[in-house]
């Protein structure tokens, strides 16, 4: 492959709209605008959503509650997959679990350990949190818990 040989995709360039070139080309005369009126002015420019001065449909859609600029996620992982993905005895922390694949590391604020199936393998978790079912079926199962917001407090 050459620089001289790159082409575009099919499909990835089309002509130009060649505006009043006569009223054979179809956009001869008034160059596609009409006739007369604020859009077939010269210099016109409209806002994106702008109705021509209906109502705008973002207007009319009711708002409700309240949508907390600040609120945080947790990726929620059950104990059946700690179960299933991890040895008995082992350190499982949040990159742990990244590197798993049990949860997806880009739209959240942590991992949120929850109690869903059982465990009998002897882990030691360190989660952002935990639900109280999943910390007492840890440590039922001979395992513990840490917090890395209780960490970070302690600190």
């Amino acid at each position: 492959m050459n620089l001289h040989s790159l082409q575009n995709v099919k499909g990835a360039r089309h002509r130009k709209k060649r505006l009043g070139r006569g009223h054979g080309s179809g956009l001869g005369k008034t160059s596609g605008k009409g006739h007369k009126g604020q859009m077939a002015r010269s210099g016109h420019k409209h806002k994106e959503g702008f109705e021509g001065g209906q109502m705008p449909f973002f207007r009319t859609v009711p708002k409700r509650g309240f949508k907390n600029p600040n609120k945080k996620t947790y990726a929620p992982v059950n104990l059946t997959f700690l179960e299933t993905c991890f040895e008995d005895g082992s350190d499982v922390s949040v990159e742990a679990i990244l590197d798993a694949g049990l949860a997806n590391g880009s739209h959240f604020a942590g991992v949120k350990i929850l109690g869903d199936g059982e465990l009998t393998k002897k882990l030691n978790v360190t989660a952002d949190k935990f639900s109280g079912s999943a910390r007492s079926k840890i440590e039922a199962a001979g395992g513990t818990c840490i917090e890395l917001g209780a960490e970070k407090a302690e600190a």
